[in-house]
């Protein structure tokens, strides 16, 4: 698997990013929230950059222009609930992309720092063929992205999968790459160097999904 990191070289997404981490501000749910949307609109734009594209003629108010126009079939998965954002901003540049939406999130059995991850709710369509791109604004320890595979395999075999991410770890980062295809790409905005023993991203930015839409109560 290819990692692509975003911030491997100075842009403004950096100014997105710092704002999602800064305590002073992240607890503007409504700027939190577009923060995630505007990096999932940056990291579309890049990931658009290897897409199979084909020549369209369009007419102009004066002739005719030749013009390279994607011919992927593309399907946006977002892990649900802090994906969502993530989601509209890559749809935003992939409008008339399929979706699909599924749940995913951390079950303390023994109410202690042991989890496991479970997957509860699916809609989608096919994906055979077609170029999958799946959405969760943290990539900690991986599971949830590999869980999320496993789930979606009745639905056909993908061509190419695109993983898009906000932040990352270093052990997830490394986890995936033993659980995705070799031709699969992870985007992702910038990667941290640890897990603490709870397994969340260490400096990261606490829980994305409670930042988005409000504290859960936890079960």
């Amino acid at each position: 698997m290819e990692v692509q990191e975003i911030l491997g070289e100075n842009s403004i997404a950096n100014r997105f990013i710092s704002q999602l981490r800064d305590t002073s501000i992240q607890n503007d749910r409504m700027r939190f929230r577009r923060n995630i949307e505007r990096l999932g609109e940056i990291m579309a734009y890049e990931l658009s950059k290897e897409l199979e594209y084909e020549t369209a003629e369009v007419n102009t108010p004066l002739g005719k222009s030749k013009v390279p126009m994607p011919k992927n079939e593309l399907v946006i998965c977002s892990i649900l609930r802090a994906g969502l954002p993530l989601h509209q901003g890559i749809l935003n540049y992939f409008d008339d992309a399929e979706n699909s939406f599924i749940s995913a999130y951390r079950h303390h059995p023994d109410n202690d720092e042991n989890f496991e991850i479970l997957v509860e709710y699916l809609a989608s369509p096919s994906l055979e063929g077609k170029t999958l791109i799946l959405a969760d604004p943290m990539l900690a320890t991986g599971r949830s992205f590999s869980n999320v595979l496993k789930a979606l395999e009745p639905m056909g075999k993908p061509a190419r999968i695109h993983l898009v991410s906000v932040i990352g770890s270093y052990e997830g980062v490394e986890y995936l790459k033993t659980e995705f295809p070799e031709n699969s790409k992870l985007w992702i905005t910038t990667i941290d160097h640890e897990l603490d023993k709870n397994g969340y991203i260490v400096p990261g930015l606490g829980d994305a999904g409670d930042l988005c839409y409000g504290n859960k109560l936890q079960h």
